[in-house]
């Protein structure tokens, strides 16, 4: 199946985890002047028009980003991201977890991007023109085992399908196992929805059955809408760098402060 786009989703409550812990990572790495790759298995189209009447229609960026934005001091890196993505692309652009890579490395860092759907690699591979990325129309995790392990070994990996396909949740465990096998020192980010039902509770358990010291993050809100099944969103990861915990307990008081539904931000 080959259905989802995230244009629907951009700038939800569940991106501004997902980013600010990618830019954040980004940002600490960088500061040392050797070389990183950064790989992403299934990377979406990269920006996004949050004019569009795809976005409108759900609402999700308006209770995301809208409201969260504010949250965030000026020199946190997710909102400088932000800012150069609106420099570059429109008032309303936002930035995906591609272009928030492509902004914070350097012409001396390695980029990867497998996406396999059309539209989305077609919109990728235009707007990648100007990143000096690898765009690749390829299973994220056949390309993530054949890249691994990549030069430079330094680096980082994000991890982020849809769950379009049900049997993530069951593969994603031997999956980051086997990609830890091949590239021990990479960063692994996993993101995952928290739907009514609890369908990640398996697989959370299995990885951290395979990486007891890793890292996991949870936020919760209500729903966007009635009938809209997620109510939180979840990292997992391996090799954590050194402060991230304390960025993600800043992110959980930044998650708490958010306006409650119905109230004035």
């Amino acid at each position: 199946m080959l259905s989802y786009q995230h244009l629907y989703h951009a700038g939800n409550l569940a991106d501004v985890q997902k980013h600010a812990v990618l830019a954040w990572v980004l940002d600490y790495l960088t500061h040392k002047e050797k070389p990183l790759t950064y790989i992403e298995t299934h990377a979406g189209r990269g920006v996004y028009d949050l004019r569009a009447e795809e976005a409108v229609r759900t609402g999700e960026a308006a209770a995301g980003i809208g409201l969260a934005e504010a949250l965030f001091p000026p020199d946190h890196p997710y909102r400088q991201r932000l800012e150069e993505a609106r420099a570059g692309y429109g008032a309303r652009a936002y930035p995906g977890s591609p272009l928030i890579a492509a902004l914070g490395l350097r012409e001396t860092d390695s980029i990867h991007l497998a996406e396999l759907h059309p539209q989305e690699f077609a919109a990728l591979e235009k707007a990648a023109k100007d990143w000096g990325a690898h765009v690749h129309r390829r299973d994220g995790f056949d390309l993530a085992l054949a890249l691994t392990p990549p030069t430079p070994r330094r680096g980082l990996m994000l991890i982020d399908p849809s769950y379009e396909v049900k049997t993530d949740y069951e593969t994603i465990p031997r999956h980051m196992a086997n990609i830890h096998r091949k590239w021990n020192v990479g960063i692994l980010i996993l993101w995952y929805p928290i739907l009514t039902g609890g369908a990640h509770g398996p697989m959370l358990k299995a990885l951290e059955a395979a990486f007891p010291y890793g890292l996991r993050h949870e936020v919760r809100f209500p729903p966007v809408r009635e009938g809209h099944r997620m109510e939180g969103s979840g990292l997992f990861i391996v090799n954590a760098p050194y402060g991230l915990a304390e960025e993600l307990a800043a992110l959980t008081t930044r998650f708490a402060r958010l306006p409650k539904p119905g109230s004035t931000p």
